[in-house]
């Protein structure tokens, strides 16, 4: 931006004062220094206003204009938070990569790390237009009711295959929140949770949080193995089983149809409740529909079902709803309350506008045909490079292709070096409870552009190559 060359001279006069004052020594008024220097007020504060964007000077209202610390001042006065170690203790949980996942991508990157939609694929058109009448609602700056907006809890109902009413629905600010709610109020610390293997990195790190013990189940093509869980059960005495039985985080297995009725008979057999998490309710990418959840099959409440409109609208639409029916309702319900009370009721609203606009099932529809292309195309390049053997199961649906690699290769490693060619992947690693029982890396297809697949793994393959060349 060009500086008025009086605004620069002002300027270059205060930088002067400031560099050879001490740090904290209060600098000349804005009268004296438009006496001095024959200028405007304007002038004076617009490079008063400059050299405080730059850390020169600082003001305090009503005492005037000093002198501000300058970094290797503030680095001699360091504050010292060593004291912080003791009082915390070891650390409690990790964030098992989520950090890495919420990263921005730096510009230019493969983003094969993201499970969430690019802007193109974003329903933002339709939610700038859900935001305008949904400002125009009166209240909307109000308080809302706890359990959300009834016209928001009904319509959820009525996506669950009438599973449950909308008294049974609470909204919550994302299904990140919900689960955590679900561990918090469901199970005590220290208690044991059966989790699926592989499984989501963020319901796990939700459950460390809460302090709960994970149990490892794992899975296979056709979803998580009844005979192990029921083995699970009975050796951890655990009450709470998290499932994805649709298109699965990371590994995108469909439970098969034959073992949805035995994973809730034994699921009743130990009294326990199975949190179903239906993330990917919208991303059935090869059919016309989705598949029922769990929750059609219960009828006693066994089932905690958990649904989210971020992924299929928007990162910042951060909404989404638990389900539950009898005592446990109550204390998800309370468990929320206590978080934050409610979710804001622009967004609820927001939100409601959005899927009641007669545009919504066509943006559906949109993005599944888009994703469809996106994915075939990955899975394409993955099977060229990599064999049948790295995917063998055709994935019909989800955001995610579960990539299995040559043994000897570590994970870690490879997307260490993939990131450093600006391809981002997510090492398998993060998404076992355990000891993983081979190497895996998760790639996603939401956020990249067809034409981006090829290069990409054909990049990836090469490391892992040299890699495995390296150690020999």
């Amino acid at each position: 931006m060009k500086i008025d060359s009086s605004e620069l001279r002002v300027t270059q006069h205060i930088r002067a004062l400031a560099a050879s004052a001490a740090v904290g020594m209060r600098l000349p008024s804005v009268r004296a220094l438009m006496r001095d220097l024959g200028v405007s007020p304007v002038t004076v504060q617009l490079a008063l206003d400059r050299l405080t964007r730059e850390g020169v000077i600082e003001t305090r209202p009503g005492h005037g204009t000093f002198v501000a610390p300058q970094p290797q001042e503030a680095a001699t006065a360091r504050a010292d938070f060593s004291w912080q170690t003791a009082a915390l203790g070891p650390a409690r949980f990790s964030l098992r990569g989520l950090a890495g996942l919420m990263a921005p991508a730096p510009a230019g990157a493969v983003p094969l790390n993201k499970g969430y939609l690019p802007p193109a694929l974003q329903a933002g058109t339709l939610l700038a237009a859900a935001g305008a009448r949904a400002l125009r609602r009166p209240g909307i700056w109000e308080p809302m009711p706890a359990d959300g907006l009834a016209a928001l809890r009904n319509w959820f109902a009525q996506e669950v295959f009438g599973a449950f009413q909308a008294q049974d629905v609470i909204i919550c600010p994302g299904t990140q929140a919900a689960i955590a709610t679900a561990f918090r109020a469901l199970a005590a610390p220290g208690e044991p949770v059966l989790f699926e293997s592989p499984t989501y990195t963020g319901g796990m790190a939700a459950a460390e949080v809460a302090g709960l013990q994970i149990v490892p189940v794992p899975v296979d093509e056709r979803g998580v193995r009844p005979d192990i869980l029921e083995d699970a059960f009975r050796r951890s005495g655990a009450k709470l089983f998290y499932c994805q039985p649709n298109h699965a985080n990371p590994s995108g297995a469909v439970l098969a149809d034959d073992r949805r009725d035995e994973v809730l008979a034994i699921t009743r057999r130990y009294g326990a409740f199975l949190i179903e998490d239906d993330w990917a309710h919208d991303f059935h990418i090869d059919s016309a529909a989705p598949l029922p959840p769990l929750a059609t099959r219960d009828r006693n409440g066994h089932v905690i079902y958990v649904r989210s409109l971020t992924k299929c609208a928007a990162p910042s639409l951060r909404i989404g709803a638990i389900c539950a029916r009898g005592p446990a309702f109550e204390r998800l319900r309370q468990a929320r309350l206590s978080d934050d009370f409610f979710v804001p009721g622009l967004l609820q609203e927001t939100a409601l506008q959005l899927v009641t606009a007669t545009t919504w099932p066509k943006h559906l529809k949109t993005l599944r045909s888009a994703l469809k292309d996106r994915r075939n195309a990955l899975a394409s390049a993955v099977l060229r490079h990599f064999g049948p053997d790295a995917l063998p199961e055709a994935l019909p649906g989800g955001l995610h292709l579960w990539v299995r690699l040559q043994d000897g290769v570590d994970e870690d490693e490879l997307t260490r070096l993939a990131a450093a060619q600006n391809i981002l992947a997510s090492s398998g690693k993060h998404w076992f409870p355990a000891e993983p029982p081979a190497p895996y890396v998760r790639l996603s297809f939401a956020a990249i552009e067809p034409d981006q697949a090829e290069p990409a793994i054909a990049t990836i393959r090469k490391l892992a190559d040299q890699m495995l060349i390296a150690a020999a």
